[in-house]
């Protein structure tokens, strides 16, 4: 019975916490909008007698999305790349502002943004001679730390979303040109489990 129960645990578990994890960012997103909207304009959303605001499901997230990729693609031209260039120089200059803005923003384009940083997968050896783990150059070079013959490298924890950045001498790190970084990341995120094949 417990075989069979934890087996179906196995099975049920990943399926309903994504589920889960889809919903609620899915009903989080949806709800930015009217909540905006009422806060400014009490008058256009209506509360029912339930205290919620009166909307039309996936309104709000579908208007979201689509106020992202407009503000995607206005700020690809030269004018408003050049006004975000000015705002981006304001909010990394100014105090207190300084370390959130910046820190979100490296955090989010070393995966997405024009500056993707975790897309070199390599082998790296930190710990002890034929021992190795997965990691990423962020840097080939660390002149600022007179560190010049050392790549830095982010290796990130298993079942987590922290790692640890390493200065390695370049001869310690194996490049990994079979696979993709997406695998890589995936097959260190997981302990090893996922195949890189799949």
């Amino acid at each position: 019975m417990l075989q069979l129960f934890l087996q179906g645990l196995i099975v049920l578990a990943p399926i309903g916490i994504t589920v889960y994890a889809v919903v609620s960012l899915f009903h989080f997103v949806d709800g930015i909008l009217p909540n905006i909207i009422h806060s400014l304009f009490p008058d256009l959303i209506k509360i029912d007698a339930n205290g919620n605001l009166k909307s039309i499901p996936g309104m709000g997230f579908i208007v979201v999305i689509l106020l992202v990729l407009l503000v995607g693609w206005i700020s690809s031209s030269f004018v408003v790349k050049k006004l975000v260039d000015v705002l981006d120089t304001v909010l990394e200059n100014t105090p207190g502002i300084k370390f959130i803005y910046s820190s979100v923003k490296d955090f989010l384009e070393a995966f997405a943004g024009n500056k993707k940083k975790f897309d070199k997968p390599v082998l790296v050896n930190v710990d002890s001679e034929n021992v190795w783990r997965i990691g990423f150059i962020t840097k080939y070079e660390a002149w600022e730390f007179d560190l010049k013959e050392h790549f830095v490298v982010y290796v990130p924890h298993s079942y987590a979303i922290s790692g640890i950045t390493y200065f390695v001498p370049k001869h310690k790190v194996k490049l990994i040109d079979n696979i993709s970084p997406a695998d890589a990341m995936k097959f260190s995120v997981t302990g090893g489990v996922t195949d890189v094949n799949d």
